[in-house]
């Protein structure tokens, strides 16, 4: 699976290593020089990851701005040990690059990306499914499942209650029993978040969910040209 990452550095020697690293890791990778450009192309559209050079001027503009982001791009940071800053949630490295900790830096930031794609990733379902409230069984149609949850749809979600039992069949006969608390509700739709899922089932579902995941990615990564046959 290809993910999307943007070098911010004019250090071309630093460059062409995280290149080689990056590719081996199936990162697709967008060399940029100037942080103007960097933010721009962020502000359009989302990358997987962002390796700046603190060293360049008008990286820490860049990395003031994804602070602001409520929605941060995973990002790693390298340069000169006494001036690399102190930043959360960031994988830092040092100049000049080790090879073999650039690949684990990088390898554990790959892991964290792709961890997050799958718990967030929602599957687009067209499956039946059994509300029981007490005494009351409704079906219900299921609009797109996620590790942490349903979206169902139905003839009125208003009277829906807060608490209920959801039992649906997924392909392959896996079988989902598990109690849903109503977090969000619309004219027809609403969302339910699972509950107290039994440790085995969790898994079975991370794993049913990984392998659809990963199967539409690779379709779509057929259908789709790469950089290098554009060129």
């Amino acid at each position: 699976m290809m993910l999307s990452s943007i070098v911010l550095s004019r250090d071309w020697p630093e460059v062409c290593v995280l290149e080689c690293i990056l590719g081996g890791l199936d990162f697709e990778v967008d060399v940029e020089t100037e942080p103007a450009r960097v933010q721009a192309k962020l502000a359009k559209s989302k990358i997987d990851a962002l390796i700046v050079d603190c060293a360049l001027e008008g990286s820490a503009e860049v990395l003031r701005g994804l602070r602001r982001d409520p929605t941060p791009v995973p990002l790693l940071i390298f340069g000169a040990a006494n001036h690399l800053p102190t930043t959360d949630g960031a994988f830092v490295f040092e100049k000049p690059i080790s090879v073999e900790q650039a690949v684990h830096t990088l390898s554990a930031a790959r892991s964290l990306i792709l961890d997050g794609r799958l718990r967030y990733h929602r599957h687009n379902m067209d499956v039946s499914v059994s509300l029981r409230h007490g005494k009351t069984r409704s079906k219900v149609d299921l609009v797109n499942l996620s590790q942490g949850g349903v979206a169902i749809r139905t003839t009125s979600a208003q009277g829906l209650p807060g608490r209920v039992q959801i039992e649906f069949t997924l392909p392959r006969d896996l079988r989902i029993k598990v109690q849903g608390e109503l977090v969000w509700k619309e004219q027809e739709t609403a969302g339910f978040r699972f509950v107290g899922m039994n440790a085995d089932k969790r898994r079975d579902l991370q794993v049913w969910l990984a392998q659809k995941y990963l199967t539409n990615e690779q379709r779509f990564s057929q259908r789709s040209p790469s950089w290098r046959q554009l060129a």
